[in-house]
């Protein structure tokens, strides 16, 4: 059995659902320490990326260390698409130092995952815009791997964001997947998945991961 882990989580200061549904797929016994990072009141954009990258960092070095957690995880898919691997890669590096702690971001743990189940031409489903998607894209077949069918609830800003629920994921999710897609992933940490992603891989047979359960699967596996 797994051991349980003091995770700290970090997620844009409106996100409502990764620290509970984090929780349900870690080891019993585990905890999670949230904190929001602030954003304005839009999307994430390249422009608005370097004040939220030093919002983390100053937040990540004023709350987590060793004493405290295991590990940080770095919970915002559209900020590591938009920085890209390399940037992602840096700002995990960087958490690293002002924490001392291993890190874990949710869009290396998104290629991760689908490396580990081998998959190479896959199905997603996001809120994202054509512009984050793309990103997205390019940041998954950096790691190998193919988008070969996407579809979006294109939510036009954070309200509508918040506003989706799990049935219309999970709608989108059975509509876009196909026969020539080996798994599903479903992006955004803040999008509700864990109270159908099992059905749903039993449905489809085939593996689905989401930005949360990716995150929850490399957390554990990162400690020593």
């Amino acid at each position: 059995m797994a051991r349980a882990i003091r995770v700290g989580l970090m997620v844009p200061a409106t996100n409502t659902t990764m620290e509970g549904e984090m929780l349900g797929w870690l080891p019993a016994g585990s905890t999670v320490t949230r904190i929001g990072i602030p954003r304005t009141t839009g999307l994430l954009t390249r422009e608005t990326m370097p004040a939220y990258r030093d919002a983390a960092l100053r937040l990540a070095a004023q709350h987590f260390s060793p004493a405290t957690h295991d590990l940080l995880a770095y919970g915002c898919t559209a900020a590591g698409f938009i920085a890209g691997p390399a940037g992602d890669a840096e700002l995990a590096r960087e958490l690293g130092r002002v924490t001392g702690l291993p890190v874990v971001t949710t869009a290396r743990a998104m290629v991760l995952g689908l490396q580990q189940i081998g998959a190479r031409e896959i199905a997603v489903v996001t809120p994202y815009s054509d512009e984050v998607n793309a990103q997205l894209t390019e940041f998954l077949a950096d790691g190998g791997i193919r988008v070969k069918r996407l579809d979006t609830l294109r939510a036009k800003d954070l309200e509508a964001l918040c506003a989706i629920r799990a049935p219309e994921v999970e709608a989108l999710a059975r509509r876009t997947m196909g026969d020539d897609c080996d798994a599903l992933f479903i992006g955004c940490s803040q999008l509700p998945t864990q109270s159908f992603l099992d059905a749903l891989s039993r449905d489809i047979g085939r593996p689905v991961l989401s930005s949360i359960s990716a995150t929850a699967e490399q957390a554990v596996l990162l400690p020593a």
